[in-house]
């Protein structure tokens, strides 16, 4: 039998449920995907270090888990919440069972709690901080451990998903090599990676707090940043960066990349109340009035009325208007704040990959 699991609100709002994967204790910001499907390409997101990921869809495991959906070498996020786990799995793909793997891992996770009543609260009150605990129920020991827990805002959490040294980006490439791109890597999720590889790029991939002399040193065709986890103002040595390269070759941002490519524009950076996460999210292109449905994963957005006149606004969601999409209207610089890579989907937005490896062309 699994044990019991607790998770606890800063407001002192409190759901009981069974614990699987790892045992033991966690905290962090609380947040909710509504993606139907690609839980382990969530788990091995860089991008939720720091948060507790609630799933929207009610039945979580049933197909397993299998190491081509990773996204990354490790899971990141602090916590899974889940409705109802499926703890046998049938797909002719899976491997091992999704318990497994977050015990390996040492990751904490729960279910049999009402995730909708939870993702009610925090579109109603806002993302909040929780901690999840195998240890105690005892509510009032957890809220005074949660009051140590820091907030995101103002946290640099690139520096623990970064990596260590440069590497080369030794998977599937095209049949021929196009153009060389330099990838920040301020969380970078691997299919970013193959989606350069398969235009045939040689791609490169350097730490997050890589001088700019560096990378133009390495003669790159072009440059992308990378999607990360966190605030975005808390990291001055990307944004300085970036403010060095503009001009000097073609820059791609997505996610945390669009906003530290924002920031370096001169936009204003804030905090949303509950974030983008899942793969439904709906973006207007200006240009054309099209609509794609687009995979998201942040709790920041950019605000670029201050820099208007060099910066035109190219895409924004239909839920809450913020900026999905920019460029410069003079530099070879644009992103978007959505995933064009998606993985696991969908991939209405991939062409914005072959868009930014015929921009190293010009």
């Amino acid at each position: 039998m699994n044990k019991p699991a607790i998770l606890v609100l800063e407001d002192g709002t409190s759901f009981t449920g069974q614990s699987f994967g790892a045992e033991g204790e966690a905290a962090g910001e609380v947040v909710f995907n509504t993606s139907m499907t690609g839980y382990q390409e969530v788990l091995t997101d860089p991008s939720y270090k720091g948060q507790m990921v609630t799933m929207t869809y009610p039945l979580i495991g049933n197909y397993g888990v299998n190491a081509e959906d990773e996204e990354s070498e490790r899971i990141w996020l602090e916590g899974f919440i889940v409705k109802e786990y499926s703890s046998f799995p049938s797909n002719w793909r899976s491997e091992e069972a999704l318990d497994v793997l977050l015990k390996r891992r040492g990751v904490i996770a729960i279910d049999g709690i009402d995730t909708r009543a939870l993702t009610r609260k925090i579109r109603v009150h806002g993302a909040m901080q929780g901690i999840l605990s195998t240890e105690t129920q005892d509510t009032a020991l957890l809220l005074e451990r949660l009051k140590k827990v820091p907030s995101l805002v103002g946290q640099d959490l690139v520096t623990q998903v970064t990596c260590a040294k440069p590497y080369e980006w030794k998977g599937e490439t095209g049949s021929t090599t196009r153009f060389h791109v330099v990838v920040y890597d301020f969380g970078v999720k691997r299919n970013i990676l193959r989606s350069l590889a398969e235009l045939g790029c040689r791609v490169s991939v350097v730490p997050a707090q890589t001088p700019a002399d560096v990378v133009l040193g390495m003669s790159p065709d072009g440059i992308l940043l990378s999607n990360g986890p966190g605030d975005p103002e808390a990291l001055p040595y990307a944004i300085a960066a970036v403010k060095s390269l503009l001009g000097k070759k073609p820059i791609f941002g997505i996610c945390l990349g669009h906003q530290i490519l924002g920031l370096a524009l001169g936009g204003k950076c804030f905090k949303m109340k509950f974030g983008h996460h899942g793969g439904n999210q709906p973006v207007m292109e200006m240009a054309t009035k099209k609509v794609q449905i687009t995979a998201q994963n942040h709790g920041f957005a950019i605000d670029f009325s201050a820099v208007e006149k060099d910066i035109e606004v190219t895409h924004i969601n239909l839920n809450d208007q913020t900026v999905e999409g920019m460029r410069h209207r003079n530099l070879q610089a644009s992103s978007v704040q959505y995933h064009p890579e998606a993985a696991p989907g969908p991939h209405d937005a991939a062409f914005f990959f072959k868009n930014f490896v015929d921009s190293c062309s010009k």
